[in-house]
């Protein structure tokens, strides 16, 4: 292989001070020969003393013999997408042929680049490697066992059936390496919309050019773990490629290989919240709306846990993750709407906070018991109107209703009651 063949990224985009470190010493301690691998830390923070941490902390590892670059920006225009596309501008990037990307919280294995390049040299058709994701704070509350049973889906059935029949599939924004060329032949990274890296994968996948999916490589990283940061995150995750999707329809329709799968991250949001937040309420005020036994409950049962089969340790909580996934739903559905229709918050980004695994980490302050946030940033509206929504359908099927739907309306109301009050997830003092 000629020097230079390999860059590795380590971005870092506005991180907490608990994770810059991992992240940063997981990237150069990647096993590869050291006048092969270049590792760039785009740090697009806007807090002065952090950055003057995260550049003490690559020149700890320059004096270790890494050649690691340190880019900062005046701006942070385009987000990670405007970050990366300056970071591939340098000019000691031209000799590299592949990226690695890795986001601020992300920490991969030493031998992560000997089991992901291989695959690029063997096949010059292959554009993209793509690794699945290990969550170390995955214990530590509920919220995060529920984020990880739908990740675990995600990736064992989306990602993993996609790659396996040869269709398109998306990138995960990290833990994946490219091929500088189908980057590059792609357009590079655009900050159009809030899902650059599916931006950049739908367009790769037009110009012909192929991913796999690793499963059995897995790169460890954090879950939100509070509420708040979650919320953000599932916008972006949400309305991101319905607005992509706004922006590429015609490219997508007039060409020969369309990845439509990526419709159903629009479609699934819509189906999941009308069906078990409209349809079945409606169905017991309105005695005309009948709703068969197969399709109200043994249908939708049977695939719920077929899809929760994917983390067979958390089984027990398949009912709370039913309830859970049907009220981040509305949120979803909603912030595709937005994406849709280009509203206000369509090209809002605000980072994923990440607490650096506070369940591991002693010397961080003790998680709060109690919040410490503002009322406002508490309540959820909408939540809170459907809770009352669910409640009086619950409430009305058990007086005058013949069958049982009051027992799930009841359930969905309350998790909408808790979740619409905030109190779900890790809190922690501001």
């Amino acid at each position: 292989m000629p020097v230079g063949e390999l860059l590795s990224v380590s971005c870092s985009i506005q991180t907490s001070t608990r994770v810059y470190k991992l992240s940063i010493g997981a990237a150069c301690a990647l096993s590869w020969p050291s006048d092969r691998l270049i590792v760039q830390v785009l740090d697009d923070s806007t807090n002065e003393v952090l950055r003057a941490l995260v550049e003490l902390e690559c020149q700890k590892w320059v004096e270790k013999g890494v050649e690691v670059k340190y880019e900062t920006r005046n701006n942070r225009n385009g987000y990670k997408a405007g970050a990366l596309r300056d970071g591939l501008q340098k000019q000691y990037v031209q000799e590299c042929e592949f990226v690695a990307i890795f986001d601020a919280d992300f920490q991969p294995d030493k031998d992560f680049l000997w089991r992901t390049i291989p695959y690029l040299l063997e096949n010059a058709e292959l554009g993209l490697v793509q690794a699945r994701w290990k969550f170390v704070n995955a214990n530590e509350c509920l919220m995060t066992r529920l984020q990880e049973m739908s990740l675990d889906y995600h990736f064992s059935v989306e990602q993993e059936v996609g790659s396996s029949m040869y269709s398109f599939f998306g990138f995960n924004g990290t833990a994946g390496v490219w091929r500088l060329k189908a980057v590059y032949d792609a357009g590079g990274w655009k900050d159009r919309t809030t899902v650059e890296d599916m931006d950049l994968a739908v367009r790769a996948s037009l110009k012909g050019w192929k991913f796999v999916f690793v499963g059995d490589l897995a790169v460890k990283n954090e879950l939100p773990s509070t509420f708040k940061a979650y919320r953000y995150q599932q916008h972006r995750w949400s309305c991101g490629p319905a607005n992509l999707f706004r922006k590429m329809m015609k490219e997508i329709i007039f060409c020969e290989a369309r990845p439509l799968i990526f419709l159903l991250f629009i479609i699934a949001h819509w189906v999941t919240f009308f069906f078990y937040c409209i349809i079945i309420p409606i169905s017991v005020l309105v005695p005309e709306v009948h709703l068969p036994k197969p399709i109200a409950i043994y249908i939708p049962a049977t695939i719920t846990i077929l899809n929760a089969a994917c983390t067979p340790r958390s089984m027990h909580l398949l009912v709370f993750w039913i309830l859970f996934e049907n009220v981040m739903s509305l949120h979803r559905s909603k912030a595709a709407i937005i994406g849709l229709l280009e509203a206000n918050r369509v090209n809002e980004w605000v980072v994923t906070e990440k607490l650096g695994n506070t369940s591991k980490q002693k010397c961080n302050a003790k998680i709060a018991k109690k919040p410490h946030s503002r009322i406002a940033e508490r309540i959820h509206v909408l939540e809170l109107i459907m809770g009352m929504f669910m409640l009086h359908c619950a409430i009305y099927n058990l007086l005058f209703g013949k069958d049982h739907f009051f027992v799930y309306l009841l359930l969905q109301a309350g998790a909408f009651f808790i979740i619409g009050f905030g109190h779900v997830g890790t809190f922690v003092p501001n």
